[in-house]
């Protein structure tokens, strides 16, 4: 683990002209960054959005650095009562940046405490309980908050409308990614071809973060493979080892469409039915496999549950139920059952109201 992480962390980008993709991003925040360094004032405070995986922490860093200001690090579920948040924020120093990560998911609490502080710099800490409460204020250093969300929907209004710059990363496309891919690799030492690079990154995902993951793992396999150039078919014969298919469709993936497909005829299937199926929690199924399937158009979230689309029966390789035929298999609640023996004798027309039956 621990050589994973410094790996990784030498990967990372350490100035903002370093940085691939998000060209709309990196511009605006560019703007705000040289104006503060010219201003001689801590920069507005940042707000980052987006999927996991695509450089909200490096940005972070990347401002502490173009700052020439230290960086401090803490996370959302880390904050949990408003005297962490003020402990934090009274041991800032002057220009200091600080990120928290997956901040919408910190404390009420001290979230409230936190609006002062972005405003005011100041927070008032209660001492006491009851009618011999008292409250002091405390003045704090100019700072710099930089907050990042996968879930920007779940953040307050009060607390997103106090950012002076708010960002949104996007996914990144697959020349994008083979710019990433080249960079990474001659810092892993990694030769491959243009045809290589251009395997790795279409099975990306379109996340970086998975691009450095895949290109490690195909330096594995070509390291004990003894093969010096990787090529499309060698980054295609690795990555098919670590199950990672053309479309960047992962174990979990594949095993959440084959259950759609194979055992429920394409659904609709509800979540809990299907993470049983897979083996996995409700919520891994939810918030790890469906949104990239959902973006692939593999995968369609309905009311009643969810479907497989079209692509993702060709996908693996089945043919698709003929238009208008009911969905729905064995263990499907949408599958119709076979007319009761009462029913069938009794001869009522359908219009007319039939014996009650039983569970």
């Amino acid at each position: 683990m621990a050589e994973e992480k410094a790996m990784e962390a030498a990967l990372r980008p350490k100035a903002l002209g370093d940085f691939v993709g998000q060209q709309t991003v990196r511009h605006q925040l560019s703007l705000v960054l040289q104006s503060s360094r010219l201003r001689g004032a801590a920069a507005d405070h940042v707000l980052l959005s987006g999927p996991p995986g695509l450089g909200k922490t490096t940005l972070a860093m990347i401002i502490a650095a173009e700052m020439d200001a230290s960086l401090r690090v803490t996370s959302g579920p880390a904050i949990q009562h408003s005297g962490d948040l003020a402990a934090i924020l009274s041991s800032l120093t002057e220009g200091e940046v600080l990120f928290v990560d997956e901040i919408h998911r910190m404390a009420r609490p001290a979230e409230e405490m936190l609006y002062m502080a972005m405003e005011d710099f100041r927070v008032d800490i209660v001492v006491g309980k009851g009618a011999g409460a008292t409250s002091i204020p405390l003045e704090l250093p100019q700072f710099t908050l930089v907050g990042a969300t996968t879930r920007a929907g779940l953040l307050p209004g009060p607390l997103r409308d106090r950012f002076g710059f708010t960002g949104h990363l996007e996914y990144y496309g697959v020349g994008e990614l083979e710019h990433v891919l080249r960079r990474s690799a001659e810092l892993l030492q990694v030769q491959a071809t243009d045809a290589g690079f251009a395997e790795i990154a279409s099975r990306s995902r379109g996340t970086p973060r998975v691009t450095n993951r895949l290109l490690r793992r195909v330096r594995d396999w070509a390291l004990v493979h003894e093969v010096g150039l990787v090529d499309d078919a060698a980054a295609a014969e690795a990555l098919d080892t670590y199950e990672v298919d053309r479309r960047g469709l992962d174990r979990l993936d594949r095993a959440v469409l084959e259950a759609l497909c194979s055992t429920f005829r394409g659904g609709p299937v509800g979540l809990s039915t299907l993470a049983i199926l897979v083996g996995e929690e409700t919520e891994t199924v939810e918030t790890v496999a469906e949104p990239y399937l959902v973006r692939e158009g593999l995968l369609a979230r309905t009311p009643r549950g969810r479907v497989a689309t079209e692509a993702a029966w060709r996908h693996l390789g089945l043919e698709p139920p003929e238009q208008g035929a009911p969905l729905g298999g064995a263990g499907s609640t949408t599958a119709s059952s076979p007319a009761s023996p009462s029913s069938a004798q009794s001869g009522r027309s359908a219009g007319s109201p039939g014996p009650t039956t039983e569970g």
